[in-house]
């Protein structure tokens, strides 16, 4: 008997190991422990492997690769943008870094709006007014002073060769930078050709971009001060003062990342680790997950009629605080105690029923009882993000999320810097107290202000389980950017699937204004929409949702990655 127990124990190891070597993401094959990164380009990740490689940690290979994606993945990669970096030791420490944009000096409140009090098309999301203060050099040079491991100039070297020798673009990529081209020409100067060209882009086609290769090395040998102070600072005044933009010299050298104490809740077991505002990511993932926790979501079914009827009423609730409640914490008091106590939580699911939906106009932002305020902006967000995930050999991990907001950003160039400026200011609430565009309410909390950061939906995020590390995920998408990680989270705790099953899964997404639930093209089954539909939901179909990279530890210590199908992601281990 004990022969035949040993036997068996015998057959299912090799099933299991064989499991583990099928559950990856693109572009990788095998089982690793070493170490694992996920991009949203294959030259990144091969950047950051080679850190890892190296000798380097976690936090390096997040410097490297974040001056790579500036180089290989322009439409969201950057320099000139900002983000948010997540970080979890191998002994349990956890930090937040705040490397998001800020208004310059010079803005005001009212800076988007003609004299008639209207907002003026476009001037937040294109060209060189809408560029707020950038925030990724400086808070990659902070990473790395705190965590880094291996010298600046390491890594920032591979950036530097990858500009200098050019890459091979994507036909993904060919075909944006070819749909961006009337806009490249409209809001640069006739003398800034970048990624311009006789004829259209092709795949496989080399990109050398010489000029950003300056700047690379002038940040790789001074630091922050190679951005922020000196030739480049001056670059970016001079564009600046061409297009009556109003970052300033000022602006630059005052700016500084902030390290924040990450917000850290529970989820049946697991410990969330996420993003405190300015961000309303971590804010807004712990209270869906909490709200649904009640609800026995395996039993329920994935992505059956009732379990996909619940996430939609959270999120509706969720999105209406969102929008009362949120912004930069340095300019604005908020609760977070009473938007993520239990008793709060349970109390914004006390009207959900099972046999319809609760419209949108009867779903108000939750009563606070210490704090009163009016209910603020909910702009439509860009979708142009990107999200990396890192573990290395010792445990260490780091999840970023970083921005130019709108793909290419504000569609600027610096002249002789070769970089893109972002427009993160249109996150910012453009006119306070009325209905935007899109028909979303206006208020105080994201009104613009002179130093302020603007409000985000970034949501970087680490899950740990028993203490140790369980999980590293995020993703770009703008408002969509919450649902997708919450849904992720839930399709591996709740359904018990591998990493790259749950980024692969159909997505669904409510943000309480408008009424709608959007969902992927063939991600839902069309009896369970039928269902929800006869209950008073309102559905639209639509392309991809975010594009999560993910690291999942396994029970066997494996680095079990999902490096998501919508895009060019990339998954590489050791």
């Amino acid at each position: 008997m004990k022969c035949w127990t040993s036997f068996i124990l015998s057959i299912l190891s090799i099933t299991l190991f064989a499991c583990v070597q099928g559950q990856v993401g693109q572009n990788v094959s095998g089982a690793y422990k070493n170490g694992m990164v996920v991009t949203a380009h294959p030259e990144a990740s091969k950047v950051g492997l080679a850190i890892l490689k190296k000798g380097g940690n976690a936090v390096d290979a997040a410097v490297a690769i974040q001056f790579a994606l500036a180089v290989v993945y322009p439409n969201a990669g950057n320099i000139a943008g900002g983000g948010f970096m997540v970080y979890r030791s191998a002994k349990g420490e956890t930090s937040a870094l705040d490397f998001r944009e800020k208004a310059p000096a010079k803005a005001s409140r009212n800076m988007y709006l003609d004299s008639a009090g209207n907002v003026i098309t476009d001037l937040s999301i294109s060209g060189h007014l809408s560029t707020g203060v950038p925030g990724s050099v400086d808070g990659m040079f902070e990473a790395h002073k705190k965590y880094g491991k291996l010298p600046w100039n390491e890594l920032v070297q591979p950036a530097i060769d990858l500009a200098n020798n050019g890459f091979e673009l994507t036909e993904r990529q060919a075909n944006e930078l070819n749909r961006e081209r009337t806009d490249f020409i409209k809001y640069n100067a006739p003398t800034n050709t970048y990624f311009l060209k006789k004829g259209a882009w092709e795949k496989g086609g080399i990109v050398v971009q010489s000029d950003l290769a300056k700047t690379l090395t002038l940040i790789r040998d001074k630091g922050r001060d190679g951005f922020y102070d000196g030739e480049v600072a001056d670059l970016i005044v001079k564009e600046m003062q061409v297009g009556k933009g109003i970052v300033s010299k000022k602006d630059l050298k005052d700016y500084h990342s902030i390290w924040r104490k990450p917000l850290i809740g529970n989820y049946k077991g697991y410990e969330i680790i996420s993003m405190p505002p300015p961000s309303s990511g971590g804010v807004a993932l712990l209270q869906l997950l909490k709200m649904v926790e009640p609800y026995d979501l395996r039993k329920l079914g994935w992505n059956t009629e009732k379990s996909i009827q619940v996430m939609v009423e959270a999120e509706r609730r969720v999105y209406a605080d969102r929008a009362a409640y949120l912004g930069d914490p340095d300019f604005y008091k908020i609760s977070l105690l009473e938007l993520l106590a239990p008793a709060y939580l349970k109390s914004r699911m006390a009207d959900f029923s099972w046999d319809e939906a609760t419209p949108s106009s009867a779903v108000k932002e939750g009563k606070l009882s210490k704090y009163q305020f009016g209910p603020a902006i909910m702009k439509k967000e860009s979708e142009q993000t990107t999200h990396f995930s890192i573990v290395d050999r010792e445990g260490n991990a780091v999840a970023i999320t970083t921005t130019l907001n709108n793909s290419y950003g504000s569609k600027v160039f610096v002249q002789g810097g070769g970089f893109l400026l972002n427009d993160e200011m249109d996150d910012f609430s453009i006119k306070p107290g009325v209905p935007n565009m899109y028909g979303l309410v206006g208020g105080e909390a994201n009104a613009i202000q002179p130093g302020k950061r603007m409000l985000s939906s970034m949501t970087p995020t680490i899950v740990e389980k028993d203490g140790d590390l369980f999980m590293v995920l995020g993703t770009p998408g703008g408002s969509t950017i919450i649902t997708t990680v919450f849904q992720i989270i839930v399709n591996v705790i709740d359904h018990d699937v591998d990493m790259q099953t749950a980024v692969d899964a159909g997505r669904v997404h409510n943000q309480w204004l408008p009424d709608t639930v959007f969902y992927e093209k063939k991600g839902i089954d069309s009896l369970v929409l039928r269902s929800l539909e006869r209950k008073g939901y309102h559905f639209k179909s639509r392309n991809a949702m975010g594009r999560v990279d993910a690291i999942l530890k396994t029970k066997w210590d494996y680095l079990d990655p999902g490096a998501d199908k919508r895009g060019d992601d990339s998954a590489m281990g050791w």
